[in-house]
């Protein structure tokens, strides 16, 4: 109670010195310490902590990740270049940080506190005065729309698809901003310009090389600078000692570690052969087969590797073989579903990755935003009334589920029903090599991967489609390469998971947004070009209520599922980890799963 007088009196006292509180506000907006998307913050004012963060937890030491592919700048909020998460995630700050605990909640970072309106059609942030770049040079409102113009000009596509809603910036004061979004229509766009806009130094960027890639390590305001960077090897981040916020609600009892440090491993089989001999701390494990089989070794044996199953409570997303609809081979629907008839799940599943999959049915699998197994509602009807045929009825009552086939990985039945549907869009087999109808051209394609598990599952589908005539070649790169051609969206076929969110907002737009289809370095990977699922992602956008918000996100699933534009593969329901014993963790587990900033060094 005492810790919490006190930094509330601290806030009066800059409230005071830089003209900005309740009387400042913009009309009669209050100031606030959080915003929500739906509803209000679960954090009272004052809060001492994230709920899921130690305080107490002991400072020191290094954690040492390992990541698999390489790297050649540090700025991943460019198009250009491979770049890790590490100066994003550890260099530079945002506004606001989210809470992993709710479904969108953020909280006053560089901002103390922001003003906005109930329509949201403004926002305006206070920064805290004390907030420090690691040369000593203060942050400040120019910083801030520094930030906000290149970010809109040179980011990625969802930074600029984003920011440019915003209708203008205006500078208050040295430590108050206000952004106008009159006219968005889009109450996340509050939330996102708050979490999501790194703030850059205005003094040390260039804007005439910002979309270059660099290895130039880059100043900010967070708790790490860059101390080693050996390209394509190694980053290393070590811990300032004058970190202006180490002791704000948001950050008490993270970034606990001294040193954090990168290495970077060829492929997923030196990676994980690194990790069993003890070359870095903490792993979480995505292979079935070797969370089943490769772990039997003695460091797990006698305890100085220790394993977890956590139960996850996020949406699981969509993992699935896409179909680039781009190409005149994928255009049309029925083409599409028919391919989908061929991947038989329950042989995979049982062959492969020792039972432990679940099928992906949904874009939001796993959560009360999946519409599978579940008729449409009213108000999901009223958003696709305008579309006629954009949903499929089976898909719109609920009856519909993945195509699997009988276990056997040779099902005929399904191999005939995919050959009647290939027939109805003009293909015929011929001599065991599917053609087209008119042109004898063969039905060929390439599916890019960029991993030995990718590979591995890539050759058991171009198998079975085999069974039908389909030629689908599978093609290994390396990772540069691999990434150069999805942004150029420049493939036939690729595996791809997005991840599941408690809140889809704004990032939908990126994966399956109509602009986005055509714009280099987006995730909508399959070119999804629907008017119905724009309208449905504004619908979700618009939404005030959490009713309104879970029909408009149901709507855009079963127009998703209807479009086929992916083969739906399969999800893990938990979390598995595998970490060192010299680490220690907080018990509570956020809703997001585990993250390691809330992770310490255990003393010796």
């Amino acid at each position: 109670m005492g810790r919490w007088l006190i930094r509330n009196l601290l806030l009066a006292a800059v409230c005071l010195l830089t003209g900005w509180g309740p009387s400042a506000a913009s009309g009669a907006e209050a100031l606030r310490h959080g915003i929500a998307m739906h509803g209000e913050p679960a954090l009272e004012p004052g809060f001492d902590h994230l709920p899921y963060a130690n305080p107490g937890a002991p400072k020191g030491g290094r954690i040492t990740l390992g990541l698999q592919g390489t790297f050649d700048s540090l700025n991943p909020l460019i198009v250009l270049g491979v770049a890790p998460d590490a100066v994003p995630r550890y260099v530079l700050q945002s506004l606001m940080m989210r809470s992993a605990d709710e479904p969108f909640t953020i909280y006053g970072l560089l901002a103390r506190t922001v003003e906005m309106p109930e329509d949201r059609s403004s926002i305006t942030f206070n920064l805290d005065p004390r907030a420090r770049f690691s040369d000593g040079h203060p942050l400040t409102a120019e910083d801030v729309r520094f930030s906000f113009e290149a970010l809109k000009t040179y980011g990625k596509p969802f930074h600029r698809s984003s920011l440019s809603q915003v209708k203008a910036v205006e500078i208050l004061g040295p430590h108050r901003i206000r952004f106008d979004l009159s006219g968005a229509n889009d109450r996340e766009l509050p939330l996102l310009i708050g979490m999501t806009m790194p703030i850059f130094p205005a003094h040390k960027t260039n804007l005439e090389t910002f979309d270059r890639t660099s290895l130039t390590p880059p100043i900010g305001s967070g708790p790490y600078a860059l101390t080693e960077v050996r390209p394509g090897e190694r980053v290393v981040l070590t811990r300032r000692k004058d970190y202006w916020a180490e002791d704000l609600p948001v950050t008490r009892g993270l970034y606990n570690f001294d040193e954090i440090r990168y290495d970077f491993y060829r492929d997923a089989n030196s990676l994980f052969e690194a990790f069993k001999a003890g070359l870095y701390d903490f792993r979480i494990e995505g292979d079935p087969g070797q969370w089943a089989t490769g772990y039997d070794i003695p460091a797990v044996r006698d305890g100085r590797i220790r394993r977890e199953t956590l139960a996850t409570r996020l949406p699981k997303g969509m993992n699935g073989f896409a179909f680039n609809t781009r190409k005149a081979l994928f255009a049309d629907v029925r083409v599409r579903e028919a391919l989908s008839y061929l991947f038989d799940f329950d042989w995979v599943n049982r062959n492969l990755y020792f039972g432990q999959l679940t099928r992906s049915d949904s874009y939001f699998a796993g959560s009360d935003l999946a519409s599978t197994g579940r008729p449409a509602d009213p108000q999901e009807r009223a958003l696709l009334a305008p579309f006629p045929g954009a949903v499929r009825e089976d898909i719109l009552e609920g009856r519909w589920e993945p195509p699997s086939g009988d276990g056997s990985g040779r099902d005929r039945d399904m191999a005939r029903r995919a050959l009647a549907l290939l027939a109805e869009a003009g293909w015929t087999l011929d001599n065991d090599v599917l053609r087209k109808n008119g042109t004898g051209e063969p039905f060929a394609f390439e599916i890019l991967v960029n991993s030995r598990s990718q590979e591995r599952l890539a050759l058991n589908v171009s198998q079975s489609l085999s069974r039908i005539g389909v030629q689908a070649r599978v093609r290994l790169v390396d990772d540069v390469q691999y990434w150069r051609r999805l942004a150029r969206f420049d493939f036939d076929m690729i595996q791809w998971l997005w991840p599941g969110t408690p809140s889809p907002g704004n990032e939908q737009r990126n994966r399956w947004g109509s602009a986005a289809a055509q714009r280099g370095g987006s995730q909508n990977h399959a070119g999804v070009a629907s008017p119905a699922v724009d309208r449905l992602i504004d619908a979700l956008l618009e939404a005030k209520s959490r009713e309104d918000f879970v029909s408009a996100v149901r709507a855009l699933d079963r127009t998703l599922l209807s479009g086929f534009y992916v083969i739906p593969l399969f999800y893990l329901k938990d979390q598995w980890l595998a970490y060192s014993n010299a680490l220690g963790r907080p018990d509570r587990t956020p809703l997001m799963g585990v993250n390691v900033d809330t992770w310490w060094r255990l003393p010796h």
